[in-house]
């Protein structure tokens, strides 16, 4: 429910509010009440609609409307709150009676769809003794009916993601994940009217420094300020004290720069409702990590690549024992023997140490976590066979990543016991190989299976055909030829599949297919004599195919006409020719098609013409020209698309410039591209990524730009442009561009 303060007009004839609550800031952008607070409904002035309401109240008010229209009225507020202070003196109504209501004005209407209240609101908790308009309003505005809830908030952090990149530098930090960041903050489209709620964070954000605490401002609220501060990066060590003692629950202070110790003291005021924090990319210390030991509550934690944590700041916390999530990503001093901390929280589910050198002989200690679902050791390379004997206790784990460390095959057979593993990743384990497959095939839960970089041969790939419950399955980058892949044609689930750089060739992709023929012998008594039955037992269900850097060409690519549901496929480094991209055409499920390859020219993208589901489409190394650029028109699907094989002039681009979906442009390497390319893409308004590198391009040009104020990243290397000149139109046209060269 939405209403607004009492106001009174000042000397000046402007409306003044009553700002007895923060929230209430909202009045001076909205300035509703140009008019007397006593206009009848029907005229501009302030009133709104009766959404939703116990019958008591909807019955109230059917004297002041002659439709009597079911539980939606039209009122002015001082007709509400008159009428409800009288009727509840009368003891027409009950005290849990409860009303919502959507204000609006002539012109515009605010949506109460976000401010829904997480239970029904009672008038005992909404009006006082003796309530005024002010109080009634203040306490609608402030209570429930801005509710969000806690999942709600958990998955925009998780929809605004983590960037992979790291830079200790708090500037280049904060530019490695400004992409992903800026993704939180709420966009809308032309025309359409921000809730109050949006209006007064805003409002907020922008007087950050007039607020001294927030601290009786329900929870909700002060989160959601504090996530937008963040997203806006605006919080400042100053700024955290308005935070202090607010009851926040999850503090998302990823890669957030200058986060430090001194942050920690109001960090830990928010005590048992802290629930989660990311510290990651923080120069948090040991010292700081004492202040959380009476967040009891705390069920996340993230200090990846925070590398002045050691085994001492993990005696601190030993004592969370409602800790489920734990994150120490690239941390070399934590050692075995500070891993002894990890042993009394026994609650943990999810536990990260990847990138951690100096584990070894550590995991002795995570034995006793049996709740434990998710361990991640990934490119720990210490990590021996001795270390998996104390995993083999871990009977509840779902997910372990082991990439590139020192395990056997012996190693890997303590697994045998995890029967509800689901993921096992041992990307880059060189002493690794096939034997492997006799423990694995007696897990029979497992359907994403990693293997690249292994060693991995066609001798013993026959128990491949045991993982019957695979969906995912990568053997990039083993010496496997087409004799393996005989044995993976029964995995009928399998929806992704990675050959890249294996040995492979067209004969081998007959078993990808659902058309095999199996030989039988006939019933006929000593007879030589074998029957050919087709058999279905290819991947039909398979949506994403790896095939680069291998020697599949056209002719193999038959065997896949008949993969309906492939929605991705990757054919760069291949000997695929143009001949052979005809039989594609018949895939109209594929979104992405990746044909970086130079035998693909012009000619080839004339067969591209019927997949207009395409959103993806790389032909970096093929050697399109202007021509080719013609069969590209109608993929006005596409988001992104590059083109880099030398050939392309400003007439080729002019085919491009209408594909109004693009977010992603790289036009890099062709040479004979000038300011006219920029001029007509100016268009394309989506664009988030552009690369014209390699070019002619001009500063003269950079003005073409402007009109792109979506773009984050602009590369124009090796061309007649200055980073000054770049600066110059970030600052006045390009508001949300991050990354740009040359810089």
């Amino acid at each position: 429910m939405v209403l607004a303060p009492a106001t009174s007009r000042g000397g000046d004839g402007q409306v003044e509010t009553e700002e007895t609550r923060v929230v209430l800031t909202v009045l001076i952008l909205t300035r509703f009440c140009d008019v007397p607070w006593g206009s009848a409904p029907g005229k501009t002035g302030m009133h709104g609609l009766i959404m939703e309401s116990s019958k008591d109240i909807c019955s109230l008010f059917d004297s002041y409307l002659p439709n009597h229209e079911a539980c939606t009225h039209e009122i002015t507020c001082r007709m509400f709150s008159t009428q409800l202070r009288s009727s509840l003196k009368k003891n027409q109504i009950k005290r849990s009676s409860y009303v919502i209501v959507m204000l609006f004005t002539n012109q515009v209407i605010f949506s109460s769809r976000e401010f829904r209240p997480p239970e029904k609101l009672e008038m005992a908790n909404l009006l006082s003794d003796e309530p005024t308009v002010n109080s009634i309003m203040t306490k609608f505005i402030m209570g429930g009916a801005c509710s969000r809830k806690r999942d709600q908030h958990v998955e925009d952090i998780l929809n605004r993601g983590a960037c992979g990149k790291y830079s200790k530098s708090s500037s280049s930090k904060w530019l490695a994940t400004s992409l992903s960041r800026s993704g939180s903050c709420v966009k809308r489209t032309k025309g359409e009217c921000p809730s109050l709620l949006e209006l007064c964070v805003r409002k907020i954000q922008e007087d950050i420094d007039k607020y001294t605490t927030f601290s009786d401002l329900p929870r909700d609220i002060s989160q959601q300020i504090f996530d937008e501060l963040v997203c806006s990066q605006r919080l400042t060590l100053k700024s955290l004290e308005a935070f202090r003692d607010c009851a926040i629950q999850d503090l998302n202070l990823g890669e957030y720069p200058g986060v430090n110790d001194d942050w920690m003291d109001v960090i830990s005021s928010q005590s048992t409702s802290l629930l989660s924090v990311d510290f990651s990319g923080s120069d948090i210390t040991d010292s700081g990590l004492v202040s959380l030991k009476g967040c009891k509550s705390l069920e996340s934690l993230n200090f990846n690549f925070c590398d002045q944590i050691s085994n001492r700041g993990l005696e601190h916390l030993s004592g969370l024992s409602n800790l489920t999530s734990l994150s120490f990503r690239r941390n070399a001093a934590i050692t075995a023997q500070g891993m002894r901390a990890f042993s009394n929280l026994v609650n943990m589910k999810k536990l990260d140490l990847e990138k951690c050198p100096g584990i070894h002989g550590g995991l002795v200690h995570l034995r006793d976590l049996t709740k434990l679902e998710s361990l991640n050791i990934k490119w720990c390379n210490c990590i021996t066979d001795a270390d998996m004997e104390p995993i083999s206790k871990l009977t509840n784990l779902r997910s372990l990543q082991i990439c590139c460390s020192r395990i056997t095959d012996f190693g890997i057979s303590y697994l045998k016991g995890l029967n509800k593993l689901n993921l096992l990743n041992l990307e880059g384990c060189r002493l690794v190989t096939a034997a492997c497959l006799e423990t694995l095939t007696a897990l029979t839960e497992l359907m994403f299976l990693n293997l690249n970089r292994c060693n991995f041969s066609d001798s013993g790939c026959g128990k491949f055909s045991d993982l019957v419950n695979l969906k995912i399955l990568n053997l990039g980058m083993n010496n496997i030829t087409n004799s393996c892949l005989v044995h993976l044609r029964g995995l009928t689930k399998l929806e992704s599949l990675n050959l890249d750089s294996c040995r492979i060739g067209d004969e081998g992709l007959v078993h990808l297919s659902g058309d095999c023929l199996l030989a039988f012998p006939a019933l006929i008594t000593d007879s030589p004599i074998f029957i050919y039955t087709p058999v279905v037992l290819g991947m039909l269900g398979l949506k994403s195919l790896e095939l680069s850097d291998t020697e599949v060409g056209s002719h193999g690519l038959r065997h896949l006409s008949g993969l309906s549901n492939l929605e991705s496929i990757n054919l760069s480094f291949t000997v695929v020719t143009d001949s052979g991209l005809r039989k594609l055409s018949g895939l109209t499920s594929l979104r992405t098609l990746n044909l970086d390859a130079r035998h693909v020219t012009d000619a080839g993208l004339s067969a591209l013409t019927s997949l207009t589901g395409l959103t993806h489409l790389d032909l970096f190394g093929a050697r399109i020209t202007d021509s080719g650029t013609n069969h590209l028109r109608n993929l006005k699907k596409l988001q992104s698309l590059e083109i880099c094989g030398g050939g392309l002039t400003d007439a080729g681009v002019k085919n491009i410039k209408d594909l109004s979906s693009l977010t992603l442009l790289n036009l890099s390497q062709n040479s004979n591209l000038t300011d006219k390319t920029l001029e007509l893409i100016s268009g394309l308004t989506g664009l988030v990524s552009l690369n014209v590198s390699n070019s002619r391009v001009s500063n003269s040009g950079l003005r073409h730009l402007k009109p792109l104020k979506n773009l984050r990243s602009l590369t124009l290397e090796s061309c007649k442009v200055s980073a000054n000149d770049i600066r110059k139109l970030q600052a006045t046209d390009l508001p949300n561009l991050v990354t740009f060269r040359p810089e």
